[in-house]
């Protein structure tokens, strides 16, 4: 591995190694400019972000892993091939589009392909499944009354439910979604959705946010009328986690982001994760209206 994009943070490692692409988008705005300039550039079709060009071509990389799963996420694919086709050797363009936990798993494994690590990435992958099938086994004891009705944000200003992967993961921990639909895009949802479902518990994952910036955006919750009628609210069970870290991107760590969601929903059936969940918080009714789950970093 020669480079990473300006996003890559896991393992700690790669904070060492250059970084190929930029943002142009300022993240010391509000949540709604953030949202409304990223659709006014994806309507205008103007880059969300910038490939380092130059650097690129002094790294002399054989192969470049991209994705177009989502345009807000990354550099467009076809700035990814049109780089390939400029820089020395021809380096191989190899796209991952992986919408649930299976299709990561199935991501991983052909980039141990595409990099002749192939039994090391089976190795890989059999783990993360074995403790996927740990979760899923235990929530298979749960009766229908027992599995929550859970309401997954993944973005509050404007309001946007969880897809892809997250359906899913909540399934295999026990809960209900009652907001996303498994291997779907996330959406923008209307508040009164919200409030028609009635969730015993939120979980609040702010695409590329961690759990201290979310919790800036929590009033806006708050200050929405039936707020403190929810379920959800009036039992405390209003989580907030590092969305950046764990749901907002399809990668191995989805694997902890099932743990950490399994001990939120059932703790008694669901030991705490390896990783990620440091601490149950009670937060003020008052103020904060339920608990955070804090990440260790």
């Amino acid at each position: 591995l020669v480079g990473v994009t300006h996003e890559c943070d896991h393992p700690p490692a790669v904070a060492a190694l250059p970084r190929v692409t930029r943002t142009l988008i300022p993240t010391d705005i509000s949540s709604a400019a953030i949202d409304a300039l990223v659709r006014e550039r994806l309507k205008s079709r103007r880059a969300l972000y910038t490939l380092d060009l130059p650097l690129l071509t002094s790294l002399r990389p054989d192969l470049l892993v991209t994705q177009a799963l989502c345009d807000v996420c990354a550099v467009a694919e076809a700035e990814v091939q049109a780089a390939a086709c400029l820089l020395p050797g021809g380096p191989r363009v190899l796209n991952l589009e992986p919408t649930t936990l299976e299709e990561v798993f199935a991501a991983v494994l052909q980039v141990g392909q595409a990099t002749g690590r192939e039994a090391q990435a089976r190795v890989v992958v059999d783990g993360y499944r074995a403790r996927v099938a740990q979760v899923a086994a235990r929530s298979e004891s749960l009766r229908a009354e027992e599995r929550p009705r859970v309401a997954f944000l993944e973005w509050l200003d404007p309001l946007f439910c969880g897809g892809h992967w997250s359906p899913s993961l909540i399934e295999q921990a026990g809960g209900l979604d009652v907001l996303g639909s498994p291997g779907a895009r996330s959406q923008e949802i209307a508040w009164e959705r919200v409030l028609q479902a009635q969730p015993q518990v939120m979980i609040l994952a702010c695409c590329g946010f961690t759990a201290a910036r979310t919790l800036e955006d929590l009033p806006l919750l708050q200050a929405r009328p039936g707020w403190a009628t929810l379920p959800c609210v009036q039992a405390g069970r209003v989580y907030v986690t590092d969305g950046n870290a764990y749901f907002s991107r399809p990668g191995p760590r989805l694997v902890e982001s099932l743990e950490l969601l399994a001990h939120a929903l059932h703790p008694t059936l669901h030991p705490p994760p390896r990783e990620g969940l440091a601490q149950q918080v009670g937060v003020d009714r008052g103020s904060c209206s339920g608990s955070a789950v804090v990440d260790r970093g």
